[in-house]
């Protein structure tokens, strides 16, 4: 008897989503004589809710059952034609998928997107990144490696050929656009059933939409590369300015503050080119990895006398990836260069500080010895001054006594009591000037403290 999990358990929240996650883009099963047209639309959050209610109101014309919520992937059956709408994480691709009934000669003749009712693919919100056909063909007739007619078919451009999954099918390409402002690719079926042949459209067309999103960032890396030429020059001449203390006076005609200031704005323009490339540049990266992965799943065989999707991949696409590679490395590089020479700039203002300091300190240090040597003279003449007045108080006392009876000499009495009062009048000084010596000194152990 089968047993189920216990009530009991508690399960993760995110555990149904996550056995969802791996069956939530599903290969399509495609037969020969299809033809599809994928769409890819760069699109933020609003517009990606716009483009669902736009979907909805596709559904409602083609009088087909409307979709309630939204969801990574969505396919809908139109009759004649299927739908299949995939969420990405900046993107939103729509892949039409038509068989009519009678195959024209012309491959792309006959297109899914002439079954959408009229003005609806103009009025989807977004910016179009990739559009292309895919058109499948029979390949049971040898006639389709004849290339003159092929060329036709991709307006005499120079085709892209190849032989995937080990010869059981063809598959010609220009990685261009064409006259009616699509790209094209044609496959010939010789020995794929229905899923391989599904797996194979898939594989192409993620392909040539991860092709197309990895250069997206090609555009700001060469924006940026002359931006990041001048302020390298920049840093390197302020650096040289720094290493030659007269040139900083001479050549800039700059103090070290403003040589500071120069730095920090170009730290922030930096900041401001590296906060608007990390997102492109790792994308770039991470778009190329899947295109990778995506062109060893084909297991192709080389068509004789034209480069493979692989080969033309490699050629074309890997310069791209790393110049955007090393425009990003530039920035992380002259990020760090300035943050250096900024360190090395605030230690120079620092010392410099400290230098003007010092002889402050210096400075204040002199004036405080002249102002305890006036100190010290102060307090010798308001010792005499005290002395003088005290002699003077005890000389009318004396003539008090004198005048109330008592017989002594007052002039040998008065003589003896200026060297007493001098010295009482001196010690009760320095006694004075001790106590708030201490009392200072205390205090300052307390703050120390």
């Amino acid at each position: 008897m089968m047993q189920t999990l216990p009530e009991a358990m508690q399960l993760h929240p995110l555990r149904d989503s996550l056995y969802a996650e791996l069956h939530s883009r599903p290969f399509q099963v495609i037969s020969t004589g299809t033809r599809m047209t994928h769409i890819a639309v760069l699109c933020n959050e609003q517009e990606k809710r716009q483009q669902f209610d736009h979907l909805r109101q596709l559904c409602e014309r083609l009088e087909i059952e409307t979709p309630v919520e939204e969801s990574i992937c969505l396919e809908l059956d139109a009759g004649t034609m299927k739908i299949r709408r995939e969420k990405h994480l900046e993107f939103v691709s729509y892949t039409f998928i038509y068989r009519p009934q009678q195959l024209m000669s012309n491959p792309f003749g006959d297109l899914a997107t002439e079954q959408l009712p009229t003005g609806w693919l103009s009025e989807l919100p977004g910016q179009v990144v990739a559009a292309f056909h895919v058109a499948v063909e029979p390949g049971d007739d040898p006639q389709d490696l004849r290339l003159p007619q092929i060329r036709r078919y991709f307006e005499g451009m120079r085709l892209v050929g190849s032989s995937p999954q080990n010869g059981d099918a063809r598959v010609w390409t220009t990685f261009q656009l064409h006259s009616d402002g699509f790209g094209r690719f044609l496959v010939y079926n010789h020995d794929m059933s229905d899923t391989q042949l599904g797996r194979l459209t898939q594989r192409l067309m993620e392909i040539e939409t991860y092709r197309l999103m990895a250069l997206l960032s090609l555009g700001t890396a060469r924006a940026f590369s002359p931006v990041l030429a001048e302020m390298d020059a920049e840093l390197a001449h302020l650096t040289r300015c720094l290493a030659d203390s007269e040139s900083v006076e001479a050549d800039t005609a700059k103090n070290e503050q403003d040589i500071l200031n120069q730095l920090t704005e170009m730290a922030a323009r930096v900041e401001s080119c590296r906060a608007e490339s990390t997102f492109r540049f790792s994308a770039t990266r991470a778009y190329h990895e899947l295109m990778m992965q995506r062109l060893t799943e084909l297991r192709e065989d080389e068509v004789s006398g034209h480069l493979t999707i692989s080969e033309f991949m490699t050629r074309r696409m890997s310069p791209a990836v790393r110049t955007c590679e090393a425009v990003g490395q530039r920035l992380e590089d002259l990020s760090r260069r300035i943050d250096r020479v900024s360190d090395m700039m605030r230690t120079r203002v620092e010392l410099s500080i400290q230098a003007q300091n010092q002889q402050l300190l210096s400075s204040m240090d002199r004036r405080s010895q002249i102002q305890l040597m006036m100190q010290h003279t102060v307090e010798g003449l308001s010792v005499a001054a005290i002395s003088y007045y005290a002699v003077g108080l005890v000389k009318y006392l004396l003539e008090a006594l004198y005048g109330a009876g008592l017989n002594f000499d007052k002039s040998l009495v008065l003589g003896i009591s200026v060297p007493i009062v001098i010295s009482l009048v001196w010690f009760s000084t320095r006694k004075i000037h001790r106590y708030f010596i201490e009392m200072a000194t205390d205090k300052a152990d307390k703050s120390d403290g």
